[in-house]
């Protein structure tokens, strides 16, 4: 069986014109608008508040910050652990036991 190459593409993907009517998308996008302006009221609140209990935006954006590094970090000593394991002909959860390590970190 061999197929038409010609034949037309239906997208998944509609286009503006097949969506639903201005009105309708109109709506939705207010919708839209409301629903993330009540998010963002809710996070504004939460923020408040932790604030308010001693909390600073600073000292969260510091955590922030050692985290990523801490992750940096981690993501190299996983990496030069899988190395040593090639090198040696074992597996990275021997080279864990080896080293004292606890494979959950």
């Amino acid at each position: 069986m061999r197929r038409n190459c010609n034949a037309g593409f239906k997208s998944p993907v509609q286009s503006p014109s097949s969506s639903s009517s201005g009105r309708g998308s109109e709506y939705s996008l207010q919708k839209e608008v409301s629903e993330l302006q009540g998010k963002e009221a809710a996070l504004d609140q939460e923020i408040a508040q932790l604030e308010s209990e001693g909390f600073s935006m600073a000292e969260l954006e510091e955590h922030i910050t050692l985290l990523h590094e801490y992750n940096e970090l981690k993501d190299v000593g996983q990496m030069l652990l899988g190395r040593l394991a090639v090198l040696r002909g074992v597996t990275t959860k021997e080279l864990y036991a080896e080293f004292g390590m606890n494979l959950e970190d």
